[in-house]
């Protein structure tokens, strides 16, 4: 995870001002300039367009009765993509349009589910048919439940109202 947020605001600011730097040699810096804000403009347009696209899977996915995993993971990533496309720079640019456009969308929606249930089977219990399987420690060994009665118990009284 370090490494992540070290090449997250570390080596990405560099190799964007080393590529805007490059561009900016080729075609001049109004071009540039204006090629950046052309840019921003496209990422709020694919914002706009994607997140209907997605917002609209969602709701048929409820509407199904099913879990909308996948139209979660496609909404977090437009939102990440747009994010990308605004701020200003050719790499993150690329980024952006990888998330944003459904064919790339696809392997990096996989890969994100991916990383997320192997984080969750690492981390936590997991839910597998009637059975709950003991979480692990960091470390790895299976950490023991707790047996007994709870050592603090808290009894709330009240009323309903309809």
């Amino acid at each position: 995870m370090r490494w992540i947020v070290f090449a997250l605001f570390i080596v990405v600011p560099i190799a964007e001002l080393a590529v805007i730097i490059q561009v900016g040699n080729l075609i001049g810096p109004l071009w540039t300039i204006a090629l950046l804000f052309g840019s921003a403009i496209l990422g709020s347009w694919l914002l706009r367009r994607e997140g209907q696209r997605t917002w609209r899977a969602f709701q048929e996915a409820l509407a199904e009765q099913r879990l909308p995993t996948r139209e979660v993971a496609d909404g977090a990533l437009v939102l990440l993509g747009a994010a990308l496309m605004i701020t200003p720079g050719f790499v993150t640019d690329f980024a952006g349009v990888l998330c944003l456009f459904s064919p790339s969308r696809g392997l990096l929606r996989r890969m994100l589910l991916g990383a997320v249930t192997y984080r969750v089977l690492r981390r936590g219990g997991i839910v597998s048919g009637s059975r709950v399987r003991p979480p692990r420690s960091p470390g790895g060994s299976v950490q023991q439940p707790r047996v007994g009665p709870p050592t603090e118990s808290r009894v709330i009284e009240g009323e309903v109202e309809p």
